[in-house]
């Protein structure tokens, strides 16, 4: 598990000169400009509803004793919950979005290093691609979600949510990393055994996703870099597992 999260950060050592040497910006643009749109909004969101959810959890506080103390927790974890619901909005709205754009690029990838690339033809489409992204995301959302809840309860007890706080950036980083190596693994595999791969293959997508997320830490430029360098370090990876696995110019397509 471990050597495996390595191996998917180790990954984005070469990204960027590989985007650079297949020409794959242009198939960023619109994923870039539709991370920035989402961000946008989820952003003013957060900064608009932070208070009021604050001042919801400052309500279970009756006592005199303390209160503005608990008053500023209260800030503080309504500002974390807001945060954390609306990145894992952000993720998942953004790479449903963004399927269509981001299957070319696994694509050029593929065909750059072994030659070829498999179609699946009954998920090939700009429409079906888009759908085919929003079922998957969709589901990961309601999963990371189902995850994240409980975590972010357990997060309100002092000194458990030291743990609580790297909880949720593992389980936010593997759902990242999910959604980035979903974008090669359509070609080659249905939805359900896309799912199953992805579990045995789980440091990878955790490996991808922490740097995916702390990218996101970065000011505007970890919002436009983030998605082009992320989904090609997840390709080149999952590619290269596949390739282990079964020669990927021998490979034949598992229709859905």
């Amino acid at each position: 598990m471990i050597k495996n999260i390595f191996k998917g950060i180790l990954a984005y050592r070469e990204s960027f000169q590989l985007i650079n040497k297949l020409g794959l910006w242009k198939y960023f643009a619109v994923p870039i400009a539709i991370s920035l749109f989402t961000a946008s909004l989820i952003g003013l969101l957060a900064w608009s509803l932070s208070n009021v959810l604050g001042n919801m959890i400052s309500v279970v506080w009756v006592w005199e004793w303390g209160s503005a103390t608990f008053n500023a927790i209260s800030d503080f974890l309504g500002a974390l919950i807001i945060i954390t619901i609306g990145i894992v909005l952000y993720k998942h709205i953004v790479m449903a979005l963004s399927a269509p754009f981001m299957s070319p690029v696994s694509e050029k990838i593929e065909a750059h290093f072994y030659g070829t690339h498999a179609t699946n033809t009954e998920d090939h489409g700009f429409w079906k691609q888009l759908w085919r992204g929003v079922k998957i995301n969709t589901r990961n959302l309601g999963m990371e979600l189902i995850l994240t809840l409980p975590i972010l309860l357990l997060s309100l007890i002092p000194i458990v949510n030291f743990i609580t706080g790297f909880a949720l950036f593992l389980v936010q980083s593997y759902y990242a990393g999910f959604g980035n190596m979903v974008y090669t693994l359509e070609r080659h595999m249905n939805s359900a055994k896309s799912i199953r791969f992805v579990r045995s293959h789980s440091g990878i997508a955790v490996g991808n996703g922490i740097v995916f997320m702390l990218m996101l830490l970065l000011p505007v430029i970890g919002i436009i870099l983030v998605f082009p360098l992320s989904v090609t370090a997840a390709s080149t990876e999952t590619l290269r597992i596949l390739n282990a696995e079964k020669p990927l110019v021998e490979s034949t397509i598992t229709s859905s």
